[in-house]
């Protein structure tokens, strides 16, 4: 089982978050960018935000640096 992570630096935000989640499980690292998602971002814990976030899992470690920066 190969880790998975989710790095903020990729998604457009208003905050511009440099924060990255890694995690064993799709299911673990989900919860925990929900909770994140919602008391950063500001975002509703909803079916569709749970989708956005499971689409933009990657497999792997973060980049040392992001491949671009969020607008």
């Amino acid at each position: 089982m190969g880790r998975k992570f989710i790095d903020c630096r990729e998604i457009p935000s208003d905050v511009k978050c440099s924060l990255a989640l890694v995690a064993d499980t799709e299911n673990e690292l989900v919860e925990a960018a929900v909770l994140h998602a919602v008391n950063v971002h500001h975002h509703q814990d909803t079916p569709e935000l749970r989708n956005r976030i499971r689409s933009a899992i990657r497999e792997g470690s973060p980049p040392a640096e992001a491949a671009h920066r969020a607008a």
